[in-house]
């Protein structure tokens, strides 16, 4: 799924309006009987209060028309305006009219403290205050306001975006933000909801279609995309029926040190469930009988070195190499890691320690073979890329840093995101069960599977990333969060690649925790991975 900027989504409306012979009021008359709608299905009439809150501008005239549709439909409405400029726009102009002639309780003007209206936590509010084109702070009074929705602990919902919330970039005060149970975006979800800085602020969202003009939303391309399901399937790469072993690859995977060889068993195991034909993993000499016991089907190399890596060397040709997994930072083994990057052609997956070498010694990374695929984490990819002020300028930086050095960079974290020159390719897949020992290392074994069986380097971190999070998803039902391991990951691995072809009971958005009344969900807690 495309994530369209703001002006991409001020491009789409004027299209829209042109190419469909509309107004801009028409669109907004659609768009807020769509989120009417979505209201309607849900509340079939009953009579909970409902404060809705309306701005001045275009995200204000949304508002107007859904309290209109309520109200003439029998709901029990209480619409207010949010009078924070002297500046109306037109088409909120021409909503403001259209409500008062269908209710003789005109919007109640709010434009300091003492106006707030008094908000049951078994209310319902509707923000509709501040769309995506705000770039300013909120004045204190509108903070004032917003604070009052967060204390009543009604369910809040935004309508496109909370209020308060940019679309490029981290408020200042996160007092001056509408903190939604649920959002309701038009057109496409916004970045915003999936940055750690910000996601916060929307603990669900869901997309609703105001027929935007169709060749604009195929052809735009975006700078992210949301990666799910659907997005994945196509990469998918059957298996023919005359294969064998060779058809897929030849994985290496180097690392481990004494008392962290289970990274490789882990790493390793998870080369072979992703699909790689071979798989030979070189460890230092005190981990052969552990390799050897725990993967029969693994082969081993060790290093002359009894408990780290001192001197890379083997006579096989592998088809990808995954390096860097439990290595340690001893000088020796920085001494081979740097030998090997001298002399290597082969496609690489480089993980933990491999990272943090290279964030030592920046000049290796010139050596890295085009399309090197990088794992961080967050501090990982702080050694790597320095400092950062918030997550826009962080992702600035990611993609400066993937583009100059011709990289595919997956920083991992909820919803794990894929950089790769200007683009970004957020997951969708996992959950915070993934915060345990060792989840890193599987993800390093899976791409590197993925790219053993002749999958590109960026559609295999894409691939391997999603496989990896649906993996936890689905282990999740036996274990939970807590007793989730990384082992785990693996064991499920294969009813990931399964489930690509089930077709799921409802659509995913609508989804709701067993122990969660309708409309009150978690997605994002449900959704997030972290390793």
């Amino acid at each position: 799924m495309k994530i369209f900027a703001k002006e991409q989504i001020y491009q789409g409306d004027i299209l829209t309006t042109q190419r469909q012979n509309i107004s801009p009021t028409d669109l907004m008359e659609r768009a807020g009987t769509q989120i009417f709608n979505w209201l309607h299905i849900r509340m079939q009439g009953a009579q909970v209060p409902i404060h809705v809150f309306c701005g001045i501008g275009n995200n204000g005239g949304d508002g107007l028309v859904i309290a209109r549709h309520l109200i003439t439909h029998g709901y029990n409405v209480f619409t207010y305006v949010v009078n924070c400029s002297d500046k109306r726009s037109k088409d909120f102009l021409t909503n403001y009219d259209r409500i008062k002639n269908v209710t003789k309780d005109w919007p109640t003007l709010l434009s300091c403290k003492d106006d707030f209206p008094q908000i049951h936590h078994d209310d319902i509010v509707i923000d509709a205050v501040f769309g995506i084109g705000l770039n300013r702070a909120s004045d204190d009074w509108v903070k004032a306001l917003f604070q009052h929705f967060r204390n009543s602990k009604a369910f809040t919902l935004s309508v496109d975006m909370p209020s308060g919330l940019y679309a490029d970039k981290v408020p200042e005060d996160e007092n001056g933000v509408v903190w939604a149970n649920h959002t309701l975006s038009f057109a496409s979800p916004k970045l915003v909801f999936f940055l750690p800085d910000t996601a916060k602020f929307t603990q669900q969202w869901e997309v609703i279609d105001i027929g935007l003009d169709p060749e604009f939303l195929m052809t735009t391309e975006t700078e992210a995309e949301l990666i799910s399901k659907y997005e994945v399937l196509p990469m998918y790469q059957p298996r023919e029926k005359f294969a064998h072993k060779g058809t897929y690859g030849h994985s290496l995977i180097i690392g481990g040190s004494y008392g962290k060889i289970g990274s490789v068993v882990l790493a390793s195991r998870a080369v072979l469930v992703a699909g790689a034909g071979l798989v030979t993993s070189y460890i230092p000499n005190c981990g052969y009988n552990v390799l050897q016991t725990a993967l029969p089907e693994v082969m081993v190399i060790t290093d002359e070195d009894e408990h780290i890596i001192s001197n890379i060397s083997f006579d096989i040709e592998p088809t990808v190499i995954g390096i860097g997994i439990g290595i340690g930072t001893d000088k020796k083994t920085i001494s081979a890691f740097e030998a090997f990057l001298k002399s290597n052609k082969k496609p690489l997956v480089i993980d933990a320690d491999g990272i943090n070498i290279l964030s030592s010694k920046k000049a290796l990374l010139k050596l890295l073979p085009e399309n090197s695929v990088l794992t961080p984490h967050p501090k990982e990819l702080e050694r790597l890329l320095g400092s950062w002020k918030d997550d826009f300028d962080k992702l600035k930086k990611a993609k400066a840093f993937a583009k100059k050095y011709k990289l595919v960079l997956v920083i991992k974290g909820a919803n794990t995101i894929v950089v790769f020159q200007d683009k970004l390719y957020i997951n969708t897949s996992g959950n915070p069960g993934l915060a345990t020992a060792g989840s890193g290392d599987v993800l390093t074994g899976i791409i590197t599977g993925l790219i053993s069986q002749g999958y590109d380097a960026l559609v295999a971190a894409i691939f391997g990333v999603y496989l990896h999070g649906r993996s936890a998803d689905i282990a999740l039902e036996d274990f939970g969060y807590q007793s989730l391991i990384a082992s785990h990951v693996i064991d499920y691995l294969g009813e990931a690649y399964i489930d690509l072809f089930k077709k799921p009971e409802q659509p995913q958005q609508e989804q709701q925790p067993k122990d969660q009344p309708e409309g009150k969900g978690q997605k994002g807690a449900d959704e997030e991975m972290y390793i």
